[in-house]
């Protein structure tokens, strides 16, 4: 049997799964609950914050007053980008005017089931100028039974011009704890024993993307280690260690020049590539300013 990764086996599948977008969750919600349902919608984020997880769910939601109306095979067809009905597109490989000309053809043609036939545009700014011109049209007056959610990642790429014809969405990076404990919870349904020291690194490493938390996760527990330990996390990422690394801060704070170049010569010679020692470096330096100015009760620092 073929491994699905954990990205994929715990995406939400539901506006209530959401984790980290539950505001515009709830108005999505809403706006089916109270017949106020937009043509088009533009969902704006980095990567792996749950925008086309999202549209999806939203997809799906406005096909069925009730998601257990739905047949088993069709909904899953939805979540999975292959219903004939929710038409994903990736704008990344399908940008050109004549891309751009067959959707708009394509759009008359009512949907096989369901009220609406729904176009889910992924990384939509990679689209080029001629094809969002065409788009432009069709955009601002669909036929009733087509929705548009454009997702991307670069929204100032995106001409204003098709903008104001969406209702934005902008997702928020997901904060360092809702992941912890959303990892937490990952590891618990797959039977692993987990630190939450090695947890919280691993959200942080995530920087507001669950996918990419998600995806790290997956790797240490590919080891095929019994417990996923914060040991583990440093050997396969090659992150510094932190005490060497602290070291190294006190030998720039005292002037110590042997003792700053001992401790980075150290640090290298462990198997730390340089970029990550300098990243690490930067990261934890800012963290020592904002505590200086801040104290150490300020919000602005994970101190652990």
């Amino acid at each position: 049997m073929s491994y699905t990764a954990l990205a994929r086996r715990y995406r939400s599948n539901s506006f209530d799964e959401v984790v980290g977008q539950e505001p515009i969750a709830r108005t999505l919600k809403n706006a089916i609950d109270s017949g106020r349902v937009a043509h088009a919608y533009l969902f704006c984020g980095t990567r792996g914050v749950g925008k086309t997880s999202m549209a999806r769910i939203f997809a799906r939601a406005i096909n069925t007053a009730d998601d257990a109306d739905m047949p088993e095979e069709v909904s899953k067809a939805i979540m999975t980008g292959q219903d004939q009905d929710v038409i994903e597109i990736d704008a990344a490989s399908n940008r050109s005017v004549e891309e751009a000309r067959n959707l708009i053809a394509n759009c008359v043609y009512r949907p096989m089931r369901g009220p609406y036939k729904v176009y889910i545009i992924d990384e939509v700014h990679m689209l080029t100028t001629p094809a969002f011109n065409t788009l432009l049209k069709t955009m601002e007056e669909p036929p009733e039974h087509v929705k548009f959610i454009l997702c991307t990642t670069e929204a100032q790429k995106v001409p204003a011009t098709i903008q104001s014809r969406c209702q934005r969405f902008d997702f928020r990076d997901i904060p360092t704890p809702r992941i912890t404990d959303h990892l937490a919870e990952v590891c618990k349904a797959e039977g692993v024993k987990a630190e939450d020291e090695v947890l919280h690194a691993v959200a942080r490493l995530g920087n507001g993307s669950m996918r990419d938390a998600l995806s790290l996760l997956d790797r240490l527990l590919a080891s095929g280690e019994t417990a996923v330990t914060l040991a583990l996390l440093e050997e396969l990422l090659g992150l510094p260690d932190r005490e060497l690394l602290g070291r190294l801060i006190d030998a720039f704070a005292s002037s110590d020049a042997k003792a700053a170049l001992e401790n980075a010569d150290t640090l290298l010679a462990k198997g730390s590539g340089q970029e990550v020692v300098l990243e690490s470096l930067a990261s934890r330096l800012r963290d020592l300013m904002v505590l200086c100015a801040c104290g150490p009760e300020t919000d602005l620092v994970d101190a652990s």
